[in-house]
C-alpha cells in the first residue's frame, strides 16, 4: 500500500507551561477531504502551523509521503506542494485580482501557462467581474476567493483550509461548499470550519479535537450524534 499524503506521530507541541497539542496520530489519505473541528482553543490552529512549518514541534514527527518533514522550513514545505489559505486574507491590497493571481502563478509556471493559469482560476472561482478590481476594495468573501486562487495557482499536492466560510453571505457560503468539493476532485484537503452546517454540507471524514488532542474521529452521522462532541461544544466537561 502507498503510505498516508500526510501523518504525524505523536505530535507534541509547548508554549511554556501550556501543552497546546498533546500526543496526536493523524493520517490523511491521498484524495481525501478531512474536516476538522473542536470549540475555541482546542488545538486546530496550532496543529495547521506544525503541518506547515510555521512552528516547530517539542516532540513528534510530521511525514509527507512517507518523508520525515518535521526539520524542514515553512518555505520548504511550501516548496513540497503544501498550501494554506489562512482565516485572514493574506492578498495584495494594491494590486488587482488578476495581478495577484499572475504573481502566484508565475512562481510555478512559465510564459504562456502563467496567463492560462490565471484565467482558469478566475473562471473557477467566479471572479471574472472582479478581474481588474482592486483586491482591497472586494467584500471579504471574494478576498477569500481570491486568496484560495493564489493557492490554486501553485498546484498544490495538499490544501489547508483555515475557515473558509467565516465572514460570509449564506450565498457565499453555498457557492464555496460547491468550490470546495468540486477541488477535492483534484486536490487533498483539510478544513478547519466552525460553521457546523457548512461543515455537514462537505465533510466526508471529520475528526474532533479538543484540550490539543483528537477525541474523536467518524464520518458525519457518527460525529454530529455523539454526545461527548455536544458536551464539548456546550462547555460541558468530557471525560479524559
Amino acid at each position: 500500500m502507498s503510505p498516508p499524503l500526510i501523518e504525524t506521530r505523536g505530535l507534541v507541541k509547548h508554549f511554556g507551561g501550556v501543552q497546546a497539542i498533546r500526543g496526536v496520530d493523524f493520517v490523511l489519505a491521498e484524495g481525501e477531504l478531512r474536516c476538522l473541528i473542536g470549540p475555541n482553543g482546542a488545538g486546530k490552529s496550532t496543529f495547521f502551523k506544525l503541518l506547515t512549518g510555521q512552528i516547530k514541534p517539542t516532540s513528534g514527527a510530521v511525514l509527507f509521503r512517507g518523508t520525515d518533514i518535521t526539520a524542514l522550513q515553512a518555505h520548504e514545505i511550501a516548496r513540497l506542494g503544501i498550501g494554506i489559505k489562512t482565516q485572514v486574507p493574506s492578498v495584495f491590497n494594491g494590486l488587482s485580482v488578476r495581478d495577484n493571481l499572475w504573481i502566484a502563478a508565475a512562481r510555478h509556471n512559465q510564459g504562456k501557462a502563467i496567463a492560462r493559469m490565471v484565467d482558469a482560476q478566475i473562471e473557477r472561482l467566479m471572479l471574472g467581474r472582479f478581474a481588474d478590481s482592486l483586491t482591497g476594495q472586494l467584500a471579504h468573501g471574494q478576498r477569500q476567493r481570491v486568496e484560495l486562487g493564489l493557492v490554486l495557482c501553485g498546484e498544490p499536492n495538499l490544501i489547508l483550509l483555515d475557515e473558509p466560510a467565516a465572514g460570509m453571505t449564506e450565498e457565499e457560503r453555498g457557492r464555496t461548499a460547491e468550490l470546495i468539493c468540486e477541488i477535492n476532485r483534484d486536490h487533498p484537503l483539510i478544513v478547519v470550519e466552525h460553521d457546523m452546517f457548512f461543515i455537514r454540507t462537505i465533510a466526508q471524514r471529520i475528526t474532533v479535537f479538543n484540550q490539543g488532542a483528537i477525541m474523536l474521529e467518524g464520518d458525519v452521522d457518527q460525529v454530529f450524534s455523539s454526545q461527548s462532541v455536544r458536551d464539548v461544544y456546550l462547555g460541558k466537561k468530557v471525560a479524559a
